[in-house]
């Protein structure tokens, strides 16, 4: 049967519970091990799609088109497995199934409560996972932090899990804080037992420990924690900060933590192959120069907004053996007086995904700026749009050119609602959402770049190319080089004149690995050498 691991965490937010849990999942993998992962998050919104940047980071697209956590970018790059609607699940979706079915009479008159009708849904989606994907392995990480009011009943269902499918099948990891005290010069463990107190509060009782430190620990500590916690002696596994976030897997490995997990789960499965992990690895450390990449945004204040675009980047410069430093520039702060200053001596610029008014001033003149002094340009979603209007205004000459999103009324809206759109009024899961097929003009940038005439990518999107100035803007020298299928929709454009010029509209970022870059990223990235060298 499927063996479940539940991936908790305690004292403090950010300790790693995700990139743990993709390491894990990583390690498992490389043991012939079919592996499924999903997160199940605390907050109240049915998804983060309508959640602002600052707020969440990132929303993570999957193929078949669900909005979901950030985390679930660092499984798939790291697990390499294709996840979907049933790897996220949110207190505000359970709740939204568990009314809809109280509405349509499915509990029989029963007075619905949190037990056992929300951790009895809860406990359906975690099964759900492992069914759909017939997984050997489902790893779950539970959001938030063990002690919040929020995580209760998702804590209160895993326990539940671990009582049906029994211990044999059920593992419980931990992920806690052993801070340095640099006054006292030693390592803390109470945080670790306080949590670990609370979390045997609630009926769980940890397999496993994973100790986020900055330096080794003495194996003294490690007695302590494994004594006062009452796990294994070779549970106790530290997790340290690293230089390069996809050493993680192997620096875990170092205490055996796969081998544990198997003995522990009482799964045969023989000693893992990470040689391509390690190849992998020897690549990342064997760069050599550098390119400057400007990320033009409006969310850069806080780097996980644009996550899986930042990795991207980095995966591009793995397979072009170069170190990527990413200039994060305020969009709101780049214009005509400033963009000299800002943008000169960078070998990229990248314009990623946003919505909203706020900042678009400053990507057109960025989008006009690489165009004007052939820097290699890259446009994702927003970033192909903002290419189109800049080159409506500057080439075209209409001042007026924008997009319908920023100025309804607009004479020039060269950007424009797409027809499914019209008279959509709500705002969640509503979006052109996950992957499309597009098909690709031969001899141009994006064919060269993929190689491949018929492309799948994910999208998360609500405007797109107005096929009215379509004529025109071809006319002017910016080339239609990806269409859907029907050659309808306008998913990529680019400008044959510049080395690299290319707006899509979907996300590549998204099916980036840190193994196998995506195509788009690994050109870019070759284009900003090309520039950097010749500089």
């Amino acid at each position: 049967m499927t063996k479940y691991i539940f991936v908790t965490g305690g004292v403090v937010s950010g300790l790693g519970k995700g990139i743990t849990a993709a390491s894990l999942g990583r390690l498992l993998k490389s043991r012939g091990l079919k592996v499924a992962a999903q997160k199940l998050d605390p907050y109240i919104n049915v998804d983060p799609g309508t959640m602002s940047p600052f707020q969440h980071g990132e929303v993570f697209v999957t193929d078949d088109g669900a909005e979901t956590d950030l985390d679930l970018g660092h499984y798939e790059r790291f697990i390499d497995e294709d996840l979907n609607k049933y790897s996220n699940l949110t207190t505000g979706k359970v709740y939204w199934n568990v009314l809809n079915k109280e509405r349509a009479g499915e509990y029989l008159g029963e007075t619905v409560q949190v037990i056992p009708h929300i951790t009895n849904e809860i406990k359906s989606f975690i099964y759900s996972v492992g069914q759909k994907t017939k997984a050997d392995i489902v790893i779950t990480e539970i959001g938030g932090t063990t002690g919040d009011i929020e995580s209760q009943p998702f804590l209160e269902a895993i326990r539940q899990v671990a009582a049906e499918v029994g211990r044999r099948n059920c593992l419980f990891l931990h992920v806690t804080l052993v801070p340095f005290i640099s006054g006292s010069d030693e390592p803390k463990s109470k945080p670790t037992q306080h949590s670990v107190k609370e979390l045997r509060g609630l009926g769980i009782q940890p397999d496993i420990i994973i100790a986020r430190v900055d330096r080794p620990l003495d194996e003294s500590i490690k007695a302590k924690i494994s004594l006062f916690c009452n796990v294994a002696p070779d549970c106790v596994i530290e997790n340290r900060t690293l230089p390069v976030l996809y050493q993680a897997p192997l620096m875990l490995e170092e205490s055996h933590l796969s081998d544990i997990v198997c003995r522990e789960l009482a799964i045969g499965a023989p000693k893992g192959d990470m040689s391509g992990w390690y190849e992998m690895l020897d690549r990342i450390a064997s760069r050599k120069g550098r390119v400057k990449v400007a990320l033009v945004g409006k969310y850069v204040k806080l780097h996980d907004a644009y996550l899986s675009v930042a990795e991207a980047l980095q995966h591009g410069g793995y397979e072009n053996g170069v170190f990527v430093d990413i200039d994060w520039v305020d969009s709101e702060e780049l214009g005509d007086s400033t963009a000299d200053k800002l943008l000169s001596d960078c070998d990229g610029i990248i314009v990623p995904g946003g919505f909203g008014e706020r900042g678009i001033e400053g990507m057109i003149c960025a989008a006009n700026y690489a165009r004007v002094h052939h820097i290699p340009y890259f446009g994702i979603c927003l970033g192909m749009q903002i290419a189109v209007m800049s080159f409506a205004r500057n080439v075209l000459g209409y001042a007026d050119a924008n997009s319908s999103e920023f100025d309804p009324n607009g004479e020039h809206s060269v950007i424009d609602l797409m027809e499914s759109q019209q008279g959509v009024s709500k705002k969640g899961g509503t979006m052109r959402l996950g992957a499309y097929p597009c098909k690709i003009r031969p001899g141009t940038q994006m064919a060269a770049a993929y190689g491949e005439e018929l492309i799948s990518e994910r999208h998360r999107h609500r405007y797109e190319f107005n096929n009215t100035f379509r004529e025109e803007i071809e006319a002017a020298g910016m080339a239609i080089s990806g269409t859907s299928p029907s050659g309808e929709l306008v998913e990529t454009v680019e400008i044959p004149g510049n080395d690299f010029y290319v707006g899509v509209q979907f996300h590549p970022e998204f099916k980036s690995r840190p193994n196998r870059a995506h195509p788009l990223f690994k050109a870019f990235i070759g284009a900003a050498i090309k520039r950097s060298q010749n500089a």
